[in-house]
């Protein structure tokens, strides 16, 4: 088995989002964005995963510690030169690299590892994920060639510039901007990067490595991811929204398969930081937050929110707020009730 290496690139600016921090900090599911990511990587690294970093940013250092190892980019120019951070650290110490966003929350480890998988099986350059999406979408463009195999990634700008933009703007295979790279490979073409113009700057993208590798007659992959929602983004407070209810109906989705019953799961909120138990019952418009841990065979709701609080089994809960208590097997809560320590 290739031993693998996760580099997550968590640099970056987000200026579309307005605000006074970085993007990856602001929070879905109770938790910011990257360490959601982080730690889907740790799971299906072999090394701590490799965090890239504004030279500014502590948070990001405060909120993962030890756990992660971290490199910096002192100037912002790209992906690409993201990735080029970190060489030093990993070069010599794993077979593959996975290089991935830090604002793409919902990727699963199992996702990561099937990558690797993938590389690992075919000695691929790189093996790439891709996403079924709609022609609207701003994401570069997948072309294959007669046997199945990623030739191009044409960015949607380029495209309109082409002869053929029109046929490669209906392309529905678009690029998601998660790559494994075989490491030895990677390491000795991250150089031959062109400096292209980007909006403010001169920056090296990396998906242009897709592009040294099939020029070279390497194989790059590409795998077509199953769940979509895997691939969203949050670069925007718009955008940020959607990815917060695309991760409330996985959560959601994962407590009712274990026995929990939600009468409108739509209005239900659950971090992930909640446990509940079997047979238990969520009524509409119920938030279930922090550390909170909700026995065996409870109705909890309608318009109840549960804060940091441990609820007993068999406990009927209406109406009320509950927060940093715990509430004995088998209470029943006078609705309008609000316990809190």
């Amino acid at each position: 088995m290739s031993a693998l290496g996760v580099v997550i690139l968590a640099a970056g600016h987000g200026t579309r989002m307005n605000s006074n921090k970085n993007k990856v900090l602001h929070e879905i599911g109770g938790r910011p964005m990257v360490a959601h990511i982080f730690e889907s990587a740790l799971t299906a690294s072999d090394y701590p995963p490799l965090v890239v970093v504004d030279p500014e940013d502590e948070e990001i250092r405060n909120l993962l510690g030890d756990k992660a190892r971290f490199a910096v980019q002192q100037r912002q120019m790209g992906t690409g030169h993201a990735t080029m951070m970190a060489k030093p650290e990993l070069q010599g110490k794993c077979d593959q690299v996975l290089v991935i966003y830090a604002d793409m929350p919902l990727l699963r480890p199992e996702t990561m590892i099937q990558l690797a998988k993938e590389q690992e099986d075919s000695g691929a350059a790189i093996v790439m994920l891709t996403v079924i999406g709609d022609v609207s979408s701003s994401f570069g463009r997948v072309l294959r060639d007669a046997n199945e195999e990623v030739a191009e990634i044409v960015e949607v700008a380029e495209a309109k510039q082409r002869p053929d933009g029109n046929e490669l703007l209906q392309i529905r295979e678009l690029n998601a901007g998660v790559y494994c790279f075989a490491s030895d490979w990677l390491w000795q073409n991250l150089d031959r990067l062109p400096l292209r113009q980007a909006r403010t700057d001169e920056e090296y993208y990396l998906t242009d490595m897709v592009g040294i590798a099939a020029g070279d007659g390497k194989t790059v992959k590409g795998i077509v991811v199953q769940d979509t929602d895997e691939c969203l983004g949050a670069g925007t407070r718009q955008e940020l929204a959607v990815v917060e209810k695309a991760l409330r109906a996985r959560v959601n989705k994962q407590w009712m398969a274990s026995g929990v019953t939600m009468i409108d799961p739509d209005t239900i909120y659950i971090e992930t930081t909640v446990s509940i138990g079997r047979d238990s019952v969520i009524w509409p418009n119920t938030h279930i937050l922090g550390a909170s841990i909700v026995g065996d065979g409870c109705i909890i709701g309608p318009n109840t929110v549960i804060r940091d609080a441990h609820i007993g089994e068999g406990c009927r809960i209406p109406q009320s707020t509950i927060e940093r208590v715990s509430v004995e097997d088998g209470t029943v809560v006078e609705p309008y009730s609000h316990l809190q320590r």
